[in-house]
């Protein structure tokens, strides 16, 4: 009886032990990760000669940076203050007190500033010494594919994916760019005829050009379904983006809230819809079906044509969603900073209108043409540095 007493002692005063060593170690590695490794990456910086802020315990710079870019946007747009102000107040507000040589908090990690081409030169020449920042697994969901891979996976991956971005398959693409062109300005037609005057907001127009014109290049016939995968990724973006206000911390997106339950269910149905477009191009095409133009067809035909390492259908998933996500936004927000900028420097306007008037006259732009509009190309880089 008394063995079988001692026996127990020793089992529970085993698993306390245990489970004391546990709670030490998770205790000194939350620690580690909130104060004293942000601590000791600031004295190896600042003893490089590169300044910032003083870490702030968890947060470090992220609160201020946020705060900083809602009071920048709740004002109306000055164009006598540089754009930065708007786009990243924090960041100039650094690069301004500390100098080119610079970092900043997001968290408890420091985010060095790089502004000299020198150092940019060497960072992209020693890709592999440069290893990517670990992204946030939650923008994985948004955002995976090439961009987010290295060494053998991103050569692997480019290898494959790169005939489908070749010139001269992007200049079958021209006719579709140019009949969502003819569609969004026949739209502008028939809102100025109906009326004597009239202010047009371009900004939502001109999202739904760029989704539009991905959608068909990468979809073809199926670009109503791409459509939809847009209107999911909107969805995901913005709530993904209000979490990237705050400190991400390790494991949260398992946690079952009501945010996160939404970002679960709007990829599933993006994963869904994707893998039944590709599966169905995948048999026409094995059943000898030509492969269409559009990037799936292109990067489907790409990896088929692999005999040794192909990309598996959630590699080809994840690809779509990258230049979904990556094409849609930067184009549309290009576009409408180009006809705010034009609109500010008539000028150049009068000069690019009759420049583009020369080269097609009322004909179809054809991609050859586009080479000889060099007052065009010089019209978008000097608005462009000037908005600067």
């Amino acid at each position: 009886m008394q063995m079988e007493t001692s026996s127990r002692s020793s089992a529970v005063a085993v698993a306390v032990a245990i489970i004391l060593g546990i709670i030490v170690t998770l205790g000194w590695r939350v620690l580690n990760w909130v104060w004293f490794r942000p601590k000791k990456l600031e004295r190896f910086l600042r003893k490089q000669g590169i300044a910032g802020n003083p870490y702030r315990f968890f947060h470090g710079d992220l609160k201020q940076s946020v705060e900083m870019i809602k009071q920048a946007r709740s004002q109306p747009f000055d164009f006598s203050q540089p754009l930065a102000l708007r786009v990243a107040p924090f960041l100039l507000q650094t690069l301004n007190h500390y100098g080119k040589n610079s970092f900043i908090w997001i968290g408890p990690a420091p985010r060095v500033n790089i502004t000299n081409p020198e150092h940019i030169k060497e960072v992209f020449a020693k890709i592999n010494e440069f290893q990517r920042v670990k992204m946030n697994p939650q923008f994985q969901v948004l955002a995976p594919g090439l961009a987010s891979y290295e060494g053998h996976k991103w050569a692997k991956h480019r290898k494959i994916i790169n005939p489908a971005f070749h010139l001269e398959k992007l200049k079958l693409m021209l006719p579709l760019f140019h009949e969502c062109c003819i569609e969004m300005i026949e739209k502008w037609k028939k809102l100025i005829s109906s009326m004597e005057s009239c202010e047009l907001d371009v900004w939502p127009y001109l999202q739904d050009l760029s989704r539009d014109c991905i959608s068909r290049a990468a979809f073809g016939s199926n670009h109503e379904q791409g459509q939809r995968v847009f209107q999911l990724l909107d969805e995901l973006a913005i709530l993904i983006f209000q979490g990237a206000q705050s400190v991400y911390i390790p494991g949260w997106r398992f946690v079952p809230t009501k945010v996160n339950r939404r970002i679960k269910e709007i990829d599933i149905e993006i994963q869904t819809s994707l893998k039944r477009m590709i599966n169905k191009r995948e048999n026409r095409m094995k059943a000898g079906e030509a492969p269409l133009d559009d990037l799936l067809g292109l990067l489907i035909e790409s990896n088929l044509k692999q005999t040794k390492e192909r990309l598996s259908i959630q590699d080809v998933i994840d690809e779509c969603k990258l230049f979904y996500f990556a094409g849609q936004e930067t184009t549309s927000s290009l576009l409408v900073w180009t006809i705010i900028l034009l609109s500010k420097y008539p000028h150049w306007q009068a000069q690019a209108r009759e420049e583009v008037l020369q080269v097609f006259g009322g004909k179809r732009p054809q991609f050859d043409g586009l080479n000889r509009l060099k007052v065009t190309l010089l019209t978008w880089y000097d608005t462009f540095s000037n908005g600067l």
